[in-house]
């Protein structure tokens, strides 16, 4: 009578380790929630670009959409956007390119008329163009002074020749515009360069002692 019964709990016992064996793991509720979200080029330069410029670095914002326009993928739509964007930000106070943007607007206006971002560009196109006529008359003006020269060239997009009046009449620019002119790359953050040192405040309150990238090469 003993053994039919151990028998019977042997056979119980491998059963339900059979059983065990087979079953499927449980996953944790994160794991079986956690999704991965791949974002397309566009989408990414755009988030990336957003970020840069909350950071105040609108410069590398704009050199980041740059990159975007040449990417074949790219839908008409797309496209057209990308290129207001660019103007937008380039009019911006901190894009110092209004010339630029003036040029990103009527390249949308004139190769992308039907779409959403040329209505923007047509909205937006006056008052930079204001900007522009203002700064110009400001470096025609005999009245103008040299740092004032400065500034109307430097927001005009003009940096070289803005650069050339600075130095040549040791100008010494805001922190806004020098920090500018290192996140665009025309100072840089080293020691084997040779010229006059800037002190810069960057964004994180780093001070960064910066000169001109091609002095001292």
């Amino acid at each position: 009578m003993l053994r039919p019964l151990l028998l019977a709990v042997a056979s119980a016992l491998v059963l339900g380790a059979c059983a065990s064996s087979t079953d499927t793991p449980v996953r944790s509720e994160s794991e079986a929630t956690e999704t991965v979200v791949v974002l397309s080029p566009y989408d990414l330069a755009f988030q990336t670009a957003d970020e840069l410029v909350a950071a105040g670095n609108t410069p590398t914002a704009i050199q980041r959409l740059m990159q975007l326009v040449g990417d074949t993928s790219l839908t008409p739509d797309q496209i057209a956007s990308t290129l207001y964007k660019l103007g937008y930000l380039s009019a911006s106070p901190t894009g110092y390119n209004a010339e630029g943007a003036a040029a990103y607007f009527n390249e949308v206006l004139a190769d992308y008329e039907e779409t959403s971002a040329a209505a923007k560009a047509a909205a937006d196109l006056p008052a930079v163009q204001k900007a522009i006529a203002d700064y110009i008359a400001t470096t025609e003006s005999v009245d103008t002074t040299r740092s004032e020269e400065f500034a109307a060239l430097f927001n005009l997009g003009r940096h070289q020749q803005a650069i050339d009046v600075m130095v040549a009449n040791d100008i010494l620019p805001g922190n806004e515009e020098l920090l500018a002119m290192y996140q665009i790359g025309y100072l840089c953050d080293d020691s084997n360069l040779t010229g006059r040192a800037y002190s810069v405040t960057d964004r994180d309150a780093t001070v960064r002692n910066l000169r001109f990238c091609d002095f001292g090469k």
